[in-house]
């Protein structure tokens, strides 16, 4: 995303921010919960809207347009269809100047899940929802079926959500829900299972906290886990979510990532380092 998208997502992300605290300053316990979920889930829709729809999504990204008239045009199409928090999201993008079409749909996801997340943060769900989007992501990757299903471009979208829909119901939270079946009608070349993880980081982000991906060739217990979360939150200078995943092939010890950086303890790993020291 090139600076002029970076710098109209700011000011989109500031205007959903602004509309929700104005929504709820005033109103009942649980409101700003409603509205956050509610801003959430219209701006996914709006977003499959404006996919279908190429002649609309091209005049409210048309940077050579006045921006009043793409605000215009903005509310004329959805102002009786979505809450004033989403329309005012929606009137801040389209007056933005956006390098692409993609960056602004792509910003307007990024917006409702953000969304949602707030929702979840508002409920003490936060932590929650990230550690299930976190397992879900395991799961998916652990069963090629289960992830030939989500993303197989031969099966309707609908189908497709329906079915992660059903596998859901009941096992996780709406929030949960609500993300990842958003997730799966935009995956393009992106498998579920990173999908997932990317919403799991994003949640994390969301607590300002870094995300440790810990693969171990034995289960970790509760004061291993402690300790690692330790070292790592001093290591990084900030708060750390450990996800751990049981690779029994590593042999013995463990990997840990954490964003672009690599730590490989496992015996796998020092068998591969002398290898390639040999070739």
């Amino acid at each position: 995303m090139y600076a002029a998208s970076r710098e109209a997502l700011a000011q989109t992300r500031s205007a959903l921010q602004g509309a929700l605290a104005s929504s709820t300053a005033s109103a009942a316990a649980g409101a700003a919960t409603a509205a956050a979920a509610q801003a959430g889930s219209e701006l996914f829709s709006v977003v499959e809207v404006l996919d279908d729809q190429r002649t609309l999504r091209s005049a409210l990204a048309d940077a050579s347009a006045p921006a009043a008239g793409r605000q215009a045009l903005a509310e004329r199409v959805f102002g009786s269809k979505v809450s004033p928090v989403t329309l005012a999201t929606l009137k801040e993008a389209a007056g933005q100047d956006w390098s692409t079409q993609s960056d602004l749909t792509n910003s307007l996801v990024q917006l409702g899940r953000e969304a949602l997340l707030t929702a979840a943060a508002d409920q003490n769900q936060l932590d929650t929802v990230e550690d299930e989007l976190f397992r879900l992501g395991r799961i998916v990757a652990g069963n090629a079926e289960l992830e030939q299903a989500l993303s197989d471009r031969t099966k309707p979208l609908a189908a497709k959500r329906e079915f992660l829909s059903r596998l859901l119901y009941g096992k996780s939270t709406a929030i949960t829900e609500a993300l990842a079946v958003q997730a799966v009608g935009r995956l393009k070349d992106k498998a579920p299972a990173d999908a997932f993880d990317e919403l799991s980081n994003l949640a994390a982000t969301q607590r300002d906290r870094a995300v440790a991906h810990v693969r171990s060739a034995a289960p970790l217990s509760a004061a291993q886990t402690e300790r690692l979360t330790g070292i790592l939150t001093r290591t990084y200078g900030k708060p750390v979510t450990v996800h751990v995943e049981v690779v029994p092939e590593l042999l013995s010890g463990l990997v840990v990532r954490v964003g672009d950086e690599v730590i490989d303890g496992t015996a796998a790993g020092r068998l591969a380092a002398v290898r390639k020291s040999l070739t």
